[in-house]
């Protein structure tokens, strides 16, 4: 126990001092998720709202396909882009595996389909409420779409929200994809990881810590942001 509380104490002060290994590990997993969660939020948003709006052959397929890979195991998503991206595969003369990019799009996989889908419920139940209103403006369905997603804005906030959880706690598929290595690739989920299996507590515990810190902070913002949405829908 006094060994722990020492390997506590001491990841404290790695975070308080700043210590560099630690802060660059911080900053390129921010860099990951965050590019990640902002492509799938320019991508998911408009195509959960096309889904919600036009009707065509296959769509409750492609809506239940999309809902299902909100689940996907995250080692599926790595071991998809890995074979995806090697040298052997249609996009391995890109030379990304093994780099913050491949890491980028394993991320992307996994958060696309959560923005997607949950914005697809959230720009349904609207225009079912506001169908007819938005019928007797003469508006097109193409124009309906940002209508919509500015009606749903501080809902749609909460999805992407939780699009950069999903994104910032990963850890397989960013193994797989990016190699964790020191310096190029090494985030904090993967970083946890190899450092405990080292021993290297105080370390592992400051990126935990840190990790924590930042999931709390998300809920918090998502918590906040959703109170907002009810408060101004009475």
């Amino acid at each position: 126990m006094p060994q722990h509380d020492s390997a506590f104490a001491t990841a404290l002060a790695l975070i308080l001092d700043l210590d560099p290994a630690l802060l660059g590990i911080v900053v390129l997993s921010l860099k990951v998720s965050l590019t990640a969660v902002l492509i799938a939020a320019l991508l998911g948003l408009p195509l959960g709202a096309a889904l919600a709006l036009w009707r065509f052959p296959g769509r409750g397929v492609l809506v239940v396909v999309l809902n299902a890979l909100m689940g996907l195991p995250p080692v599926v998503a790595g071991l998809a882009v890995y074979l995806l991206l090697s040298r052997a595969g249609p996009l391995g003369d890109l030379g990304l595996l093994f780099t913050p990019g491949a890491m980028v799009v394993a991320q992307l996989l996994l958060v696309l389909p959560i923005i997607a889908a949950l914005t697809r419920q959230q720009v349904e139940e609207l225009h079912l409420e506001y169908r007819e209103q938005l019928r007797s403006l003469g508006l097109s369905r193409t124009r309906m779409i940002p209508t919509l997603l500015w009606d749903a804005r501080l809902g749609l906030m909460t999805v992407v929200l939780a699009g950069f959880g999903r994104a910032s706690a990963e850890v397989g598929a960013v193994m797989i994809v990016g190699g964790n290595i020191d310096g190029v690739t090494r985030v904090m989920t993967t970083a946890i990881v190899l450092e405990t299996s080292k021993g290297n507590l105080p370390l592992a515990l400051g990126l935990g810590i840190v990790l924590l810190g930042l999931v709390a902070l998300v809920n918090a913002a998502a918590h906040l942001v959703g109170e907002t949405a009810r408060r101004r829908l009475g």
